[in-house]
């Protein structure tokens, strides 16, 4: 993957009432399984959907799995600063939208990105505020064998993912919470535990219910300088 340069923005903060979450993970370590359980149960989080220039697959909607749009369009899009991070995969390109995350935000509600670490990487430059999630496997032994199970992949397709796991799990110190996958239902109530316990910090409460703090005479620290 190989990141793409777009123009300069100012970092963002916890201005907004809504949060950003980043979920990170190798391949097999469950995370689409823990992040869609987690949407079916917490009506205030929305997933993030990228943009691509690469076709659609079968079974694929647009606007559920990706946004499709044409070459053309994203480059005019990145060109605007409209993406938080974008990236370069096998010739085609894809995005994370940096004005619907904002929108979202500005109405109250959580953003949940399924990331790898670089995009990570890139976001945060942008959104020092936002929340790193890693979910990782009990072992390398359980996370090969999550991949066999699949039965979607070849050996050979297998063992470069195994490789690249090495890789990824080297930056879970950047995330600000870790999550061992070893049991599912364990594992998607922490992952929700991390979501509320978010939503509890100082500033989230402050820019959700900013009239009562100051009604009680409650003020960001910021605010006192």
């Amino acid at each position: 993957m190989t990141a793409q340069s777009q123009v300069p923005q100012p970092p963002l903060h916890a201005e907004y009432p809504g949060n950003l979450f980043m979920v990170v993970a190798p391949s097999g370590a469950g995370k689409s399984t823990l992040v869609n359980a987690l949407l079916a149960q917490d009506s205030e989080v929305r997933l993030s959907i990228s943009f691509t220039t690469r076709a659609p697959r079968p079974n694929e909607e647009e606007g559920v799995h990706y946004n499709f749009i044409s070459v053309d369009e994203f480059l005019e899009r990145r060109k605007r600063g409209e993406f938080l991070e974008s990236a370069e995969v096998h010739g085609n390109y894809y995005g994370t939208s940096r004005v619907w995350i904002e929108d979202q935000m500005r109405e109250g509600r959580d953003v949940l990105l399924e990331i790898d670490w670089q995009g990570a990487q890139q976001v945060r430059k942008r959104f020092s505020n936002a929340v790193g999630i890693f979910i990782l496997p009990p072992s390398i032994e359980a996370l090969e064998e999550r991949l066999k199970k699949r039965g979607t992949d070849e050996p050979k397709v297998i063992a470069r993912r195994l490789l690249a796991a090495g890789g990824e799990i080297a930056h879970a110190p950047e995330a600000d919470f870790i999550i061992i996958n070893d049991e599912f239902q364990r594992a998607l109530d922490q992952l929700q535990s991390v979501f509320t316990a978010v939503r509890l910090r100082f500033a989230s409460q402050y820019a959700r219910h900013k009239t009562l703090f100051t009604d009680l005479d409650i003020h960001a620290p910021s605010e006192h300088q």
